[in-house]
């Protein structure tokens, strides 16, 4: 069974930091690249950072050097260190492997608000 548990949102100032968390099933997380992704309001789904099975990542340009993705591959875990964090990075947080699509499934996402 497909299951992707998002965790670590919440409201905080401009320049402040959250740790997200996910827990994913082993069916999603033990062979795929896993990524987090966000959705502000009225835009699209956008890609965040991806993270290997041999730790390699990669991140958007817009989150680049202020965040930080990591992977417990023993527990089934996805971790999104987020600094220096800017109004513009509000929107709600879902991770799942990489390419993803619409139609795949997707957790409830944890909302990130960040108030200037």
């Amino acid at each position: 069974q497909v299951q992707l548990v998002e965790s670590g949102g919440g409201l905080v100032q401009a320049g402040g930091s959250l740790r997200l968390s996910c827990t994913a099933s082993g069916s999603i997380f033990s062979i795929n690249t896993m990524a987090w992704y966000r959705q502000a309001p009225g835009k699209q789904r956008e890609l965040v950072a991806f993270i290997t099975t041999f730790r390699t990542t990669n991140y958007a340009e817009s989150v680049k050097g202020r965040f930080t993705i990591s992977r417990d591959n023993a527990s089934n875990r996805v971790y999104l260190q987020m600094n220096s964090l800017k109004p513009e990075d509000t929107a709600v947080y879902y991770c799942n492997k990489w390419k993803a699509q619409t139609y795949d499934y997707w957790g409830q996402g944890t909302q990130v608000t960040v108030s200037s």
